[in-house]
C-alpha cells in the first residue's frame, strides 16, 4: 500500500486537514481552490499545494501548464505575506506562526543563515521540504532584499510545480506513486545540486 505524504504526519488534526485538502481537488473551482491553498500554505497552511496538483493534473493533464503556473503565482504571492508578516508584525503574529510549526528555538539560526548564504536560503526553502512558509516569515524579519526574495522565490516555486506537473503529464498515473514517495528527496538532490553549481562556479571564476 502506497504511503501518503499524511502518512508522515504526527497530529490528527494534521491528517484531517490532508484528507480535506485532497478533496478539494475534486471541486469545480479546483483551480480557484488550488491557488487559495497555494497562497496561505507559503505563510499559514501546513499542507502543501502539491496534494492538489497530483490529482488535478491527473484527471485534465492537458492542463497541466495552467495548473502549475496558477500554483506558482499564488504561492509566490502567499509568500510576499509571509515576508510582510515577519517585516511587519512579528511580534503579534509571525513568532506565533513560528511556534506553531516548532521553529522557535531555530529562528535565531535561521537568521544568521540569511547573513550568510542570502538568497540560496530561500531558494532551498521553496523547493525542498524545508518550511518555506518560516522562511518567508525570516525572510521579512532579515529585511532581505525584496527582489531577491521575489526572484528566489520564483524559481524555487516555479521549479517544485512544474516539476510535479510536467512529469504527471509525461508519464501520468504510473508516475503518481514515484512522486507521493520520492519528491522531497528529488527536491534536495536537485536543490544541493544546482547550489554547489553556483558555489563551485563562484570560487572558479
Amino acid at each position: 500500500m502506497t504511503r501518503s505524504p499524511a502518512d508522515n504526519m504526527d497530529f490528527p488534526v494534521i491528517h484531517r486537514l490532508y484528507n480535506w485538502t485532497l478533496g478539494l481537488a475534486g471541486h469545480q473551482h479546483a483551480l480557484v481552490v488550488l491557488a487559495i491553498i497555494a497562497f496561505v500554505e507559503s505563510s499559514i497552511f501546513p499542507i502543501p499545494p502539491d496534494v492538489l496538483i497530483i490529482p488535478m493534473v491527473l484527471a485534465t493533464r492537458q492542463r497541466w501548464f495552467a495548473i502549475a503556473a496558477v500554483c506558482t503565482v499564488a504561492s509566490v504571492a502567499g509568500g510576499l505575506a509571509g515576508y510582510g508578516i515577519g517585516f511587519y508584525l512579528y511580534e503579534t503574529i509571525g513568532r506565533g506562526i513560528v511556534e506553531f510549526y516548532g521553529y522557535a528555538h531555530k529562528f535565531e539560526t535561521f537568521q544568521h543563515w540569511y547573513d550568510e548564504f542570502g538568497l540560496l536560503i530561500v531558494f532551498a526553502a521553496g523547493l525542498t521540504p524545508l518550511p518555506y512558509k518560516v522562511f518567508t516569515i525570516a525572510s521579512g524579519v532579515a529585511s532581505l532584499d525584496l527582489w531577491s526574495f521575489i526572484g528566489g522565490s520564483v524559481v524555487s516555486r516555479g521549479l517544485r510545480f512544474f516539476m510535479v506537473a510536467g512529469l504527471l503529464w509525461h508519464f501520468g498515473e504510473p508516475i503518481r506513486v514515484f512522486i507521493e514517495k520520492h519528491l522531497n528527496t528529488l527536491a534536495v538532490i536537485f536543490t544541493v545540486l544546482l547550489i554547489g553549481s553556483f558555489v563551485v562556479l563562484k570560487y572558479l571564476i
